[in-house]
């Protein structure tokens, strides 16, 4: 979806009222007067059988009051509805918006009201976004609430991902998004599905963002110290994507925690290149000390036997001692002294 497309928004209405046990209590006091008024009206009916008879016909219209009682005691006890800790419940009247619970209570409504059911693949607190080959992505959800929106802390854990990176190269790329539902009305009445729409979007960000950085700097000549890469700027990136994402699920009713990377690699048809370059990266690096060490432990050599007097070398002599002292500092394998019982000329 183009960021600059703003969905609908209703303005949101909470229902705070929680009278719902006095409403209980006159249900049931409901309840009582339709089982007197039938009793009664069974009693009337059945000792006076002439229908002329004034308390026979008492006890038809008895009768027509427990009915009417039982109906509107039925139609009563629809309006009364309990909300959990971290629920919510979003009313609609005759295709109109009525009105919001967010708090935990007992409350009675209008009964014509009805609650609007989100998708079922939305309710849950744990969620799982998968890919197939062919790019479709399927939901995963424990626990259903039919009827009832979450408010709680959501887990969204989008598998990984193959995507580009700066240079181009071929990536796999995980993240998972921690969010809550802080506009229930939003997410029910704005989008389909609220999970299905940030899970689209989530990709949309991750694959976005991926493409501007480079998973790490392959080039040493230009390297710029504060330039980002995917594996050495991780935290950086993954509080971009949380930024972006907010932008774009906040229609949706949708808070944003946190996001972070938990997943990052190579491809498959590059990893083994990019390790074979690593490894070269790290031999020549350690080399490059072993030089440097050894160079610094030559130059320190002769500039002692030269200062004590040890003993004089001609620069022959010196450029000898410098490529044996060389070959045994910066070797692979532990030196073979050989000594030399005669002149060395």
């Amino acid at each position: 979806m183009d960021e600059n497309v703003k969905l609908s928004n209703v303005k949101e209405r909470e229902i705070t009222k929680k009278n719902g046990f006095a409403m209980l209590f006159a249900n049931i006091l409901g309840y009582v007067a339709t089982v007197v008024t039938f009793v009664l009206g069974l009693v009337f009916a059945i000792n006076y059988e002439d229908v002329n008879d004034v308390i026979f016909g008492l006890g038809i219209g008895l009768f027509v009051v427990s009915l009417a009682l039982l109906i509107v005691s039925i139609v009563l006890s629809c309006g009364l509805k309990s909300v959990n800790p971290n629920e919510a419940m979003v009313f609609t009247l005759f295709g109109e918006y009525y009105g919001t619970i967010k708090s935990a209570g007992f409350y009675f409504i209008n009964p014509f009201c009805s609650a609007v059911v989100p998708n079922e693949e939305t309710t849950g607190n744990i969620f799982e976004i998968s890919s197939d080959v062919n790019g479709n992505s399927s939901a995963k959800v424990a626990g259903v609430t039919k009827k009832k929106i979450s408010t709680k802390v959501i887990t969204l854990n989008n598998e990984k991902q193959k995507v580009n990176d700066a240079l181009g190269n071929p990536i796999i790329i995980g993240a998972v998004v921690i969010c809550k539902i802080i506009d229930p009305t939003k997410a029910v009445l704005n989008v389909d599905n609220y999970m299905k729409f940030l899970s689209t979007q989530c990709d949309s960000v991750i694959r976005n963002i991926s493409r501007l950085y480079p998973y790490d700097i392959i080039s040493d000549e230009n390297e710029d110290d504060n330039e980002k890469t995917l594996r050495g700027s991780s935290q950086e990136i993954a509080d971009s994507m949380e930024v972006e994402l907010q932008k774009k699920v906040e229609d949706a009713g949708i808070e944003i925690m946190e996001v972070r990377i938990t997943h990052l690699s190579y491809a498959e048809e590059i990893a083994a290149a990019m390790l074979q370059r690593q490894q070269a990266t790290a031999i020549i690096a350690a080399r490059q000390k072993i030089v440097e060490g050894a160079v610094s432990m030559v130059k320190m050599a002769i500039d002692q036997l030269g200062e004590e007097e040890i003993v004089v070398l001609d620069e022959e002599r010196k450029a000898a001692m410098v490529s044996n002292l060389l070959v045994v500092l910066c070797g692979n394998k532990e030196a073979q002294p050989i000594v030399n019982s005669g002149s060395i000329y």
